[in-house]
């Protein structure tokens, strides 16, 4: 029977006395049962339904996709479903709190998923943080989707997990830290740019943090035309001279050669235009001052920003955190919804370079004219943000030649 994924009614919630006495804070009767369920999409109110449904109706759609598989796409819910997957190492700023623990995120996604994007996602929480046992089951479990999201899987493992499994699939595999972040970091940019007089390849930019995030914030602000970036992990700036960089670092590092900045992160925020933080370090108020007059700080750690807002809007003129109570959230919420419905709806093997940047241009294009300091990225609840990524996601798969 095809089924999607719904956020569950109050009366699907269970019954029964309080499992824990927390349970009386509200955010975890929210939680209360999970934050999904299964809904079927087809009637079964007699025999005839159930011929229809299951046996033995079923068997000639089994029979025609074995004759031509890409009819699944069409008789299954493969071409709507993602898998949401991960091992729990690297869960929002919680860090390593295993598979078990990392479950309310994965539900969490998945509503988000459907809510945003009309996109039905299923949570996997892998018991296993062996790169080669992740991939393996997620491969094994690819027919079932249309697209599998990673999430929450440390660096440097993620890096390894998604390339492998990009070479191994057939369809869409993304990794929401990485890309999700860096496409909507990307969009805001490019109206806090606008904002200050400032373009692309003349802008100095640093990222705090050479995790996922920091390294697809790299990679795709290189992509869109940024020409002096430095990134910065807890050794300092990385450089191709330094002995303790792994093979991403030191490939980032080669690529950012150019600006020739060494030191620490206060030495490369010596006059810089613009800080993203994706570290959860804390910045001190004198290397904020020493940026450039009008300054743009993006300091996106959770719940704890690298500079709290109040600081950097002394030296700054445009600010932005991850967090909801401060204007300009930058939450990955405006990205992947409208990635995945776009890729989806197309058919794409993958997502590629040209179609984040693609979904970073169109949710930067929504701000339009009503651009102002504390309004360089849509809300989240604007009804406007997933169809207009998916849209350009879209567009860019069919000039790429990637639809099915």
């Amino acid at each position: 029977m095809v089924a999607d994924l719904v956020s569950p009614d109050a009366d699907a919630v269970p019954s029964g006395d309080a499992p824990h006495p927390v349970s009386a804070d509200p955010t975890f009767a929210l939680h209360a049962a999970g934050k999904l369920r299964i809904a079927s999409t087809v009637p079964l109110r007699d025999a005839h339904d159930l011929s229809l449904a299951y046996t033995p109706g079923v068997a000639r759609v089994c029979e025609a996709i074995a004759a031509e598989p890409e009819l699944a796409a069409s008789y299954t819910w493969t071409s709507n479903t993602v898998a949401v997957v991960t091992d729990g190492t690297a869960v929002l700023g919680l860090g390593d709190i295993g598979p078990t623990a990392a479950m309310p995120v994965m539900e969490g996604k998945a509503v988000l998923f459907r809510e945003f994007g009309g996109v039905d996602a299923v949570p996997i929480c892998l018991d296993t943080t062996d790169p080669d046992e992740i991939v393996d089951t997620v491969a094994r479990l690819a027919p079932s989707f249309g697209g599998i999201n990673l999430e929450d899987i440390a660096a440097p493992r993620c890096f390894e997990i998604e390339r492998r499994l990009q070479e191994r699939l057939h369809i869409p595999v993304f990794h929401d830290d990485q890309h999700g972040t860096a496409i909507v970091v990307l969009a805001a940019l490019r109206n806090a740019l606008r904002l200050t007089d400032r373009v692309l390849s003349e802008t100095r930019v640093v990222i705090s943090g050479a995790g996922a995030a920091g390294v697809a914030v790299a990679r795709i602000l290189l992509a869109a035309g940024v020409r002096q970036l430095a990134v910065v992990d807890r050794g300092g700036i990385l450089h191709a001279d330094r002995p303790d960089l792994s093979p991403v670092k030191l490939r980032l590092a080669e690529q950012t050669a150019h600006w020739g900045v060494s030191g620490q992160l206060v030495d490369a925020l010596d006059g810089a235009d613009v800080f993203i933080g994706v570290s959860g370090g804390q910045v001190p108020e004198a290397a904020v001052a020493r940026m450039a007059f009008d300054a743009i700080v993006f300091a996106l750690a959770n719940p704890q920003p690298e500079i709290h807002p109040d600081i950097a809007r002394r030296y700054a003129q445009v600010v932005a955190t991850g967090r909801s109570d401060h204007p300009n959230q930058i939450n990955n919420v405006l990205a992947f919804p409208g990635v995945f419905r776009g890729a989806l709806d197309v058919g794409a093997g993958r997502i590629t370079e040209g179609m984040k940047l693609a979904a970073a241009r169109a949710l930067s294009d929504l701000v339009g004219s009503d651009l102002e300091a504390s309004y360089v990225i849509p809300s989240p609840f604007d009804e406007r943000v997933a169809p207009a990524v998916a849209d350009a996601v879209a567009r860019a798969a069919r000039v790429e030649g990637l639809t099915r």
